[in-house]
Protein backbone atom coordinates (compact mmCIF):
# COMPACT_ATOMS: atom_id res chain seq x y z
CA UNK A 1 0.00 0.00 0.00
CA UNK A 2 1.55 3.37 -1.34
CA UNK A 3 0.40 6.71 -0.02
CA UNK A 4 2.15 9.59 -1.96
CA UNK A 5 1.82 13.29 -0.91
CA UNK A 6 0.12 13.80 -3.98
CA UNK A 7 -1.89 11.09 -6.42
CA UNK A 8 -2.37 11.91 -10.10
CA UNK A 9 -5.98 10.39 -11.23
CA UNK A 10 -7.89 11.20 -14.24
CA UNK A 11 -9.67 14.32 -12.97
CA UNK A 12 -6.43 15.61 -11.59
CA UNK A 13 -4.14 15.27 -8.70
CA UNK A 14 -5.92 14.60 -5.61
CA UNK A 15 -3.85 14.62 -1.59
CA UNK A 16 -4.81 11.79 1.18
CA UNK A 17 -5.19 8.89 -1.21
CA UNK A 18 -3.82 5.57 -0.95
CA UNK A 19 -3.50 2.81 -3.51
CA UNK A 20 -2.91 -0.99 -3.35
CA UNK A 21 -0.81 -2.73 -5.65
CA UNK A 22 -1.04 -6.43 -5.96
CA UNK A 23 0.39 -8.98 -8.78
CA UNK A 24 1.00 -6.03 -11.16
CA UNK A 25 -2.03 -4.09 -10.99
CA UNK A 26 -3.53 -1.41 -8.84
CA UNK A 27 -6.21 -3.27 -7.01
CA UNK A 28 -7.68 -0.75 -4.57
CA UNK A 29 -7.50 3.36 -4.67
CA UNK A 30 -9.55 5.07 -2.24
CA UNK A 31 -8.89 7.84 0.82
CA UNK A 32 -5.74 6.42 2.66
CA UNK A 33 -7.28 5.77 5.88
CA UNK A 34 -10.31 3.58 4.56
CA UNK A 35 -7.44 1.54 2.82
CA UNK A 36 -5.52 1.03 5.73
CA UNK A 37 -8.73 0.10 8.20
CA UNK A 38 -9.36 -2.01 5.10
CA UNK A 39 -6.04 -4.00 5.06
CA UNK A 40 -5.22 -3.58 8.46
CA UNK A 41 -2.53 -6.24 7.85
CA UNK A 42 -0.49 -4.52 5.23
CA UNK A 43 2.02 -1.68 6.75
CA UNK A 44 1.29 1.47 4.60
CA UNK A 45 4.48 2.79 2.73
CA UNK A 46 4.25 6.77 2.95
CA UNK A 47 6.00 9.11 0.37
CA UNK A 48 5.72 12.41 1.83
CA UNK A 49 7.02 15.39 -1.52
CA UNK A 50 6.52 12.57 -4.15
CA UNK A 51 3.65 12.49 -6.85
CA UNK A 52 2.47 9.06 -7.84
CA UNK A 53 1.76 9.11 -11.56
CA UNK A 54 1.22 6.99 -14.58
CA UNK A 55 4.38 6.49 -16.87
CA UNK A 56 4.26 7.93 -20.03
CA UNK A 57 3.81 5.95 -22.99
CA UNK A 58 5.49 6.55 -26.34
CA UNK A 59 2.97 6.09 -29.28
CA UNK A 60 6.16 5.88 -31.75
CA UNK A 61 9.68 4.96 -31.22
CA UNK A 62 12.43 2.98 -33.44
CA UNK A 63 14.04 0.66 -30.89
CA UNK A 64 17.03 -0.35 -33.60
CA UNK A 65 17.90 3.59 -34.34
CA UNK A 66 19.68 4.56 -30.89
CA UNK A 67 23.43 3.93 -32.24
CA UNK A 68 22.69 7.00 -34.88
CA UNK A 69 20.83 9.74 -32.74
CA UNK A 70 23.01 12.74 -33.24
CA UNK A 71 23.71 11.06 -37.06
CA UNK A 72 20.34 12.71 -38.07
CA UNK A 73 20.65 16.31 -36.75
CA UNK A 74 20.92 19.19 -39.08
CA UNK A 75 20.28 16.56 -41.87
CA UNK A 76 17.39 17.15 -44.83
CA UNK A 77 13.71 16.58 -43.55
CA UNK A 78 13.61 12.70 -45.38
CA UNK A 79 16.78 10.97 -44.18
CA UNK A 80 14.94 7.29 -43.66
CA UNK A 81 17.08 5.91 -46.86
CA UNK A 82 20.15 7.89 -45.75
CA UNK A 83 20.46 7.49 -42.69
CA UNK A 84 18.29 4.93 -40.71
CA UNK A 85 17.91 2.14 -43.30
CA UNK A 86 21.70 1.49 -43.75
CA UNK A 87 22.26 2.24 -39.99
CA UNK A 88 19.67 -0.94 -39.19
CA UNK A 89 20.71 -2.84 -41.94
CA UNK A 90 24.44 -2.52 -40.84
CA UNK A 91 23.30 -4.42 -37.45
CA UNK A 92 23.79 -8.04 -36.46
CA UNK A 93 21.44 -10.02 -33.89
CA UNK A 94 23.89 -8.88 -30.86
CA UNK A 95 23.94 -4.99 -32.11
CA UNK A 96 20.35 -4.66 -32.96
CA UNK A 97 19.39 -6.25 -28.92
CA UNK A 98 22.13 -4.09 -27.60
CA UNK A 99 20.62 -0.98 -29.10
CA UNK A 100 16.78 -2.00 -28.13
CA UNK A 101 18.07 -2.42 -24.80
CA UNK A 102 19.92 0.72 -24.86
CA UNK A 103 16.51 2.76 -26.30
CA UNK A 104 14.90 1.21 -23.44
CA UNK A 105 17.38 2.45 -20.45
CA UNK A 106 16.76 5.67 -22.02
CA UNK A 107 13.02 5.58 -22.15
CA UNK A 108 12.76 4.54 -18.91
CA UNK A 109 15.01 6.88 -17.43
CA UNK A 110 12.47 9.63 -18.92
CA UNK A 111 9.41 8.27 -17.18
CA UNK A 112 8.41 5.84 -20.21
CA UNK A 113 6.81 2.85 -19.27
CA UNK A 114 5.70 1.74 -22.64
CA UNK A 115 7.15 1.81 -25.76
CA UNK A 116 5.83 1.12 -29.06
CA UNK A 117 8.14 0.05 -31.80
CA UNK A 118 7.70 1.25 -35.50
CA UNK A 119 9.11 -2.15 -36.84
CA UNK A 120 13.29 -2.57 -37.73
CA UNK A 121 14.55 -3.06 -40.77
CA UNK A 122 17.49 -4.59 -39.36
CA UNK A 123 17.92 -8.62 -40.91
CA UNK A 124 17.23 -10.16 -37.42
CA UNK A 125 14.70 -11.58 -35.21
CA UNK A 126 12.43 -9.46 -33.75
CA UNK A 127 13.11 -11.35 -30.73
CA UNK A 128 16.56 -9.52 -30.10
CA UNK A 129 14.34 -6.37 -29.96
CA UNK A 130 11.92 -8.44 -27.64
CA UNK A 131 14.94 -9.34 -25.16
CA UNK A 132 16.23 -5.81 -25.07
CA UNK A 133 12.85 -4.34 -23.80
CA UNK A 134 12.33 -6.90 -21.60
CA UNK A 135 15.17 -7.39 -19.51
CA UNK A 136 15.69 -3.85 -19.25
CA UNK A 137 11.78 -4.04 -17.70
CA UNK A 138 9.58 -1.70 -20.19
CA UNK A 139 6.32 -2.54 -21.71
CA UNK A 140 6.88 -2.64 -25.54
CA UNK A 141 4.12 -2.71 -28.68
CA UNK A 142 6.36 -4.72 -31.17
CA UNK A 143 6.06 -4.10 -34.70
CA UNK A 144 7.21 -6.69 -37.02
CA UNK A 145 7.00 -4.79 -40.93
CA UNK A 146 5.32 -7.12 -43.06
CA UNK A 147 5.10 -5.06 -46.03
CA UNK A 148 5.14 -8.17 -48.47
CA UNK A 149 2.53 -9.58 -47.12
CA UNK A 150 4.25 -12.44 -45.19
CA UNK A 151 4.79 -13.55 -41.54
CA UNK A 152 1.84 -11.41 -39.66
CA UNK A 153 -0.35 -14.18 -38.17
CA UNK A 154 3.29 -16.07 -36.57
CA UNK A 155 4.02 -12.75 -35.17
CA UNK A 156 0.66 -12.09 -33.48
CA UNK A 157 0.40 -15.28 -32.26
CA UNK A 158 4.23 -15.43 -30.97
CA UNK A 159 4.05 -12.81 -28.60
CA UNK A 160 0.05 -13.26 -27.61
CA UNK A 161 -0.59 -13.21 -23.76
CA UNK A 162 3.02 -12.26 -22.75
CA UNK A 163 3.26 -9.70 -19.64
CA UNK A 164 5.30 -7.06 -21.53
CA UNK A 165 5.31 -7.82 -24.89
CA UNK A 166 2.50 -6.52 -26.98
CA UNK A 167 2.29 -8.21 -30.80
CA UNK A 168 1.72 -5.05 -33.44
CA UNK A 169 2.27 -5.11 -37.56
CA UNK A 170 3.83 -2.66 -39.03
CA UNK A 171 4.06 -1.37 -42.66
CA UNK A 172 7.08 1.69 -43.18
CA UNK A 173 4.66 3.98 -45.76
CA UNK A 174 1.60 2.81 -47.55
CA UNK A 175 3.75 3.06 -51.10
CA UNK A 176 5.81 0.27 -49.50
CA UNK A 177 2.60 -2.56 -50.25
CA UNK A 178 0.09 -3.64 -52.48
CA UNK A 179 -3.69 -2.35 -51.47
CA UNK A 180 -4.49 -5.67 -50.74
CA UNK A 181 -1.70 -6.58 -48.19
CA UNK A 182 -2.28 -3.09 -46.82
CA UNK A 183 -5.90 -3.92 -46.27
CA UNK A 184 -5.52 -7.67 -45.09
CA UNK A 185 -3.16 -6.42 -42.79
CA UNK A 186 -5.34 -3.98 -41.37
CA UNK A 187 -8.20 -6.45 -41.28
CA UNK A 188 -5.94 -8.88 -39.45
CA UNK A 189 -4.60 -6.29 -36.84
CA UNK A 190 -8.45 -5.80 -36.32
CA UNK A 191 -9.19 -8.98 -35.83
CA UNK A 192 -6.53 -9.44 -33.44
CA UNK A 193 -7.14 -6.90 -30.98
CA UNK A 194 -3.80 -5.23 -31.96
CA UNK A 195 -2.58 -2.21 -34.28
CA UNK A 196 -1.13 -1.31 -37.53
CA UNK A 197 1.48 1.10 -37.67
CA UNK A 198 2.18 3.09 -40.16
CA UNK A 199 4.11 6.37 -41.29
CA UNK A 200 1.83 8.92 -42.84
CA UNK A 201 1.94 12.57 -44.26
CA UNK A 202 5.09 12.69 -42.68
CA UNK A 203 7.13 15.08 -45.11
CA UNK A 204 6.50 16.77 -48.23
CA UNK A 205 8.31 14.27 -50.86
CA UNK A 206 6.37 11.20 -49.13
CA UNK A 207 2.78 13.24 -49.68
CA UNK A 208 4.33 14.01 -53.31
CA UNK A 209 5.58 10.31 -53.60
CA UNK A 210 2.01 9.17 -52.68
CA UNK A 211 0.28 11.14 -55.28
CA UNK A 212 2.44 10.08 -58.21
CA UNK A 213 2.06 6.34 -57.17
CA UNK A 214 -1.35 5.80 -56.28
CA UNK A 215 -2.84 9.66 -57.00
CA UNK A 216 -3.99 10.15 -53.41
CA UNK A 217 -2.57 11.55 -50.18
CA UNK A 218 -1.16 8.86 -48.17
CA UNK A 219 -4.47 9.25 -45.37
CA UNK A 220 -6.87 9.49 -48.44
CA UNK A 221 -5.33 6.57 -50.10
CA UNK A 222 -6.08 4.13 -46.93
CA UNK A 223 -9.30 5.83 -46.40
CA UNK A 224 -9.99 4.70 -49.87
CA UNK A 225 -8.74 1.27 -49.88
CA UNK A 226 -11.18 0.55 -46.39
CA UNK A 227 -7.72 0.34 -44.09
CA UNK A 228 -8.27 3.17 -42.13
CA UNK A 229 -10.29 1.97 -38.53
CA UNK A 230 -9.82 1.72 -35.25
CA UNK A 231 -7.08 -0.21 -35.37
CA UNK A 232 -4.24 1.80 -37.47
CA UNK A 233 -1.92 4.65 -35.53
CA UNK A 234 -0.61 6.94 -38.11
CA UNK A 235 2.37 7.95 -37.50
CA UNK A 236 3.12 11.82 -37.28
CA UNK A 237 0.80 12.79 -39.67
CA UNK A 238 1.90 16.55 -39.89
CA UNK A 239 0.67 17.20 -43.73
CA UNK A 240 -3.21 16.77 -43.15
CA UNK A 241 -5.60 18.41 -45.54
CA UNK A 242 -9.46 18.85 -43.52
CA UNK A 243 -10.53 16.15 -45.46
CA UNK A 244 -8.05 14.07 -44.03
CA UNK A 245 -8.96 14.85 -40.69
CA UNK A 246 -12.18 13.94 -41.08
CA UNK A 247 -11.09 11.07 -42.66
CA UNK A 248 -9.47 10.16 -39.15
CA UNK A 249 -12.33 11.12 -37.25
CA UNK A 250 -14.76 9.26 -38.97
CA UNK A 251 -12.59 5.78 -39.21
CA UNK A 252 -11.64 6.12 -35.29
CA UNK A 253 -7.88 5.55 -36.42
CA UNK A 254 -5.61 6.91 -34.18
CA UNK A 255 -1.82 9.04 -34.84
CA UNK A 256 1.09 9.93 -33.26
CA UNK A 257 2.02 13.33 -32.28
CA UNK A 258 5.56 13.56 -32.60
CA UNK A 259 6.36 17.50 -31.67
CA UNK A 260 10.40 16.87 -31.06
CA UNK A 261 10.71 15.00 -34.45
CA UNK A 262 8.90 17.51 -36.21
CA UNK A 263 11.76 20.36 -35.18
CA UNK A 264 14.51 18.56 -35.49
CA UNK A 265 13.60 17.02 -39.02
CA UNK A 266 10.47 17.50 -40.05
CA UNK A 267 8.74 19.73 -42.52
CA UNK A 268 5.85 20.56 -40.15
CA UNK A 269 4.03 20.18 -37.30
CA UNK A 270 0.72 18.10 -36.70
CA UNK A 271 -1.93 19.74 -35.73
CA UNK A 272 -2.52 18.46 -32.89
CA UNK A 273 -4.98 21.22 -31.03
CA UNK A 274 -7.20 21.49 -33.93
CA UNK A 275 -7.25 17.22 -33.81
CA UNK A 276 -8.44 17.12 -30.39
CA UNK A 277 -11.32 19.70 -31.36
CA UNK A 278 -11.98 16.71 -33.77
CA UNK A 279 -12.08 14.32 -31.40
CA UNK A 280 -9.03 12.42 -33.97
CA UNK A 281 -7.10 9.90 -31.68
CA UNK A 282 -3.85 10.77 -30.78
CA UNK A 283 -0.94 9.80 -28.32
CA UNK A 284 2.52 11.49 -28.06
CA UNK A 285 5.83 9.37 -29.29
CA UNK A 286 9.42 10.78 -29.44
CA UNK A 287 10.50 9.01 -32.83
CA UNK A 288 13.57 7.79 -30.70
CA UNK A 289 14.33 11.64 -30.58
CA UNK A 290 14.92 12.02 -26.99
CA UNK A 291 13.82 10.28 -23.87
CA UNK A 292 12.70 12.42 -21.43
CA UNK A 293 8.51 12.38 -21.10
CA UNK A 294 8.15 16.22 -19.75
CA UNK A 295 10.34 17.47 -21.92
CA UNK A 296 8.20 15.77 -24.48
CA UNK A 297 5.25 17.83 -23.13
CA UNK A 298 6.68 20.86 -22.95
CA UNK A 299 7.31 20.39 -27.16
CA UNK A 300 4.33 19.01 -27.41
CA UNK A 301 2.85 22.34 -25.98
CA UNK A 302 5.29 24.77 -27.66
CA UNK A 303 5.05 23.60 -31.07
CA UNK A 304 0.98 24.03 -30.76
CA UNK A 305 1.63 27.88 -29.37
CA UNK A 306 4.04 28.24 -32.01
CA UNK A 307 2.61 26.81 -35.01
CA UNK A 308 -1.11 27.79 -33.70
CA UNK A 309 -1.44 29.51 -30.38
CA UNK A 310 0.23 32.65 -31.27
CA UNK A 311 -1.69 33.29 -34.85
CA UNK A 312 -4.79 33.30 -33.46
CA UNK A 313 -4.34 34.57 -29.94
CA UNK A 314 -4.92 31.18 -28.24
CA UNK A 315 -2.98 31.63 -25.60
CA UNK A 316 -4.00 27.85 -23.87
CA UNK A 317 -3.20 25.61 -26.15
CA UNK A 318 -5.24 22.86 -24.48
CA UNK A 319 -3.44 23.12 -21.22
CA UNK A 320 -1.28 21.19 -19.18
CA UNK A 321 -3.93 18.71 -19.04
CA UNK A 322 -4.58 17.95 -22.16
CA UNK A 323 -0.95 16.93 -23.15
CA UNK A 324 -0.60 14.89 -19.73
CA UNK A 325 -3.56 12.80 -21.13
CA UNK A 326 -2.10 12.26 -24.34
CA UNK A 327 0.88 11.22 -23.42
CA UNK A 328 -0.40 8.45 -20.68
CA UNK A 329 -3.76 7.37 -21.00
CA UNK A 330 -4.78 8.22 -24.84
CA UNK A 331 -1.54 7.24 -25.96
CA UNK A 332 -2.10 3.74 -24.34
CA UNK A 333 -5.57 4.41 -26.19
CA UNK A 334 -3.65 4.54 -29.46
CA UNK A 335 -1.40 1.61 -29.27
CA UNK A 336 -5.02 -0.88 -28.35
CA UNK A 337 -3.69 -0.36 -24.81
CA UNK A 338 -6.20 1.50 -23.47
CA UNK A 339 -7.91 -1.29 -21.08
CA UNK A 340 -3.83 -2.31 -20.04
CA UNK A 341 -2.29 1.10 -18.77
CA UNK A 342 -2.01 4.43 -19.13
CA UNK A 343 -3.85 5.63 -16.09
CA UNK A 344 -3.60 5.22 -12.11
CA UNK A 345 -7.14 2.75 -12.27
CA UNK A 346 -8.32 -0.32 -10.57
CA UNK A 347 -7.56 -3.25 -12.72
CA UNK A 348 -5.04 -1.30 -15.25
CA UNK A 349 -1.07 -2.44 -14.95
CA UNK A 350 0.80 -0.86 -12.01
CA UNK A 351 3.04 1.07 -14.53
CA UNK A 352 3.75 4.41 -12.51
CA UNK A 353 6.30 7.14 -11.36
CA UNK A 354 7.35 8.64 -8.36
CA UNK A 355 7.95 12.46 -8.81
CA UNK A 356 9.81 14.78 -6.29
CA UNK A 357 7.07 17.51 -6.13
CA UNK A 358 9.27 18.69 -3.07
CA UNK A 359 12.20 20.91 -5.47
CA UNK A 360 12.41 24.57 -6.82
CA UNK A 361 11.22 23.97 -10.05
CA UNK A 362 7.87 23.42 -8.87
CA UNK A 363 7.60 25.75 -5.48
CA UNK A 364 5.33 27.14 -4.93
CA UNK A 365 2.72 25.16 -7.04
CA UNK A 366 -0.72 26.44 -8.28
CA UNK A 367 -1.38 24.03 -11.25
CA UNK A 368 0.28 21.29 -11.17
CA UNK A 369 -0.60 19.96 -14.40
CA UNK A 370 0.70 22.78 -16.32
CA UNK A 371 3.47 23.01 -13.73
CA UNK A 372 4.73 18.97 -14.77
CA UNK A 373 3.98 20.25 -18.91
CA UNK A 374 6.25 23.47 -18.87
CA UNK A 375 8.46 23.23 -15.46
CA UNK A 376 9.59 19.57 -14.82
CA UNK A 377 12.12 17.14 -16.27
CA UNK A 378 13.42 13.54 -16.16
CA UNK A 379 15.75 14.61 -13.00
CA UNK A 380 12.43 15.22 -10.62
CA UNK A 381 11.60 11.27 -11.11
CA UNK A 382 12.33 8.95 -8.07
CA UNK A 383 11.07 5.58 -9.45
CA UNK A 384 9.82 4.11 -12.31
CA UNK A 385 7.51 0.45 -11.92
CA UNK A 386 6.64 -1.16 -14.68
CA UNK A 387 3.91 -4.43 -13.81
CA UNK A 388 4.29 -3.29 -10.43
CA UNK A 389 8.38 -4.04 -10.27
CA UNK A 390 10.37 -0.87 -9.54
CA UNK A 391 12.32 -1.03 -12.60
CA UNK A 392 14.47 2.26 -11.74
CA UNK A 393 15.62 4.12 -8.55
CA UNK A 394 16.93 7.84 -8.89
CA UNK A 395 17.60 7.21 -13.12
CA UNK A 396 19.15 3.80 -12.62
CA UNK A 397 18.24 0.15 -12.78
CA UNK A 398 18.38 -1.56 -9.09
CA UNK A 399 18.70 -5.47 -10.45
CA UNK A 400 20.82 -4.92 -13.57
CA UNK A 401 23.99 -3.05 -14.49
CA UNK A 402 22.94 -0.17 -16.71
CA UNK A 403 26.53 1.12 -16.69
CA UNK A 404 27.88 -1.62 -18.18
CA UNK A 405 25.16 -1.94 -20.85
CA UNK A 406 26.14 1.99 -21.09
CA UNK A 407 29.52 1.04 -21.44
CA UNK A 408 29.36 -1.72 -24.25
CA UNK A 409 27.05 0.81 -26.44
CA UNK A 410 29.51 3.23 -26.58
CA UNK A 411 32.28 0.97 -28.02
CA UNK A 412 30.15 -1.20 -30.22
CA UNK A 413 27.90 1.90 -31.32
CA UNK A 414 30.33 3.76 -33.35
CA UNK A 415 31.58 0.56 -34.92
CA UNK A 416 27.98 0.03 -36.48
CA UNK A 417 28.14 3.57 -37.72
CA UNK A 418 31.06 2.98 -39.46
CA UNK A 419 30.11 -0.29 -41.20
CA UNK A 420 26.48 1.24 -42.11
CA UNK A 421 28.08 3.63 -44.50
CA UNK A 422 25.89 6.15 -43.78
CA UNK A 423 25.23 9.25 -46.24
CA UNK A 424 25.16 12.68 -44.11
CA UNK A 425 25.08 16.29 -45.66
CA UNK A 426 27.42 18.23 -44.39
CA UNK A 427 26.31 21.84 -44.11
CA UNK A 428 28.59 24.64 -45.25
Amino acid sequence: MLIPELLLLPDGPVRGRAVLVEGGKFRAIGPAEQLITAHRDLRPVRLDGHLLMPGFVDAHHHLTQSFGKAQSFGQPSEIFKTIWEPLEHALDEETAYLSAKLAALDALRGGFTTVADAGTRAPVDVAAVAKGTEEAGIRCVLSKIVSDGQGGPAHLARWDKHPLIHPSLAIAVPENATASVIKNTAELCADAGAVLQIHVNEHLASVERSLKSVGRRPVDYLHHIGALGPHVLGAHATLLTPAEMRMLADSGAAISYNPVASAWKGNAVAQATMLAALDVRFGLGTDGTRGDGFRLLDAAESAQRLTVGLATGDSVCGAGRLWLEHATSRSADALGLGKVTGEIAVGKAADYLLVDINVPELTPSYDLQWELVRLANRDLITAVVVGGRLRLWEGWPTDWDARALVERAAKVGPEVVRKAQIQRVEPR
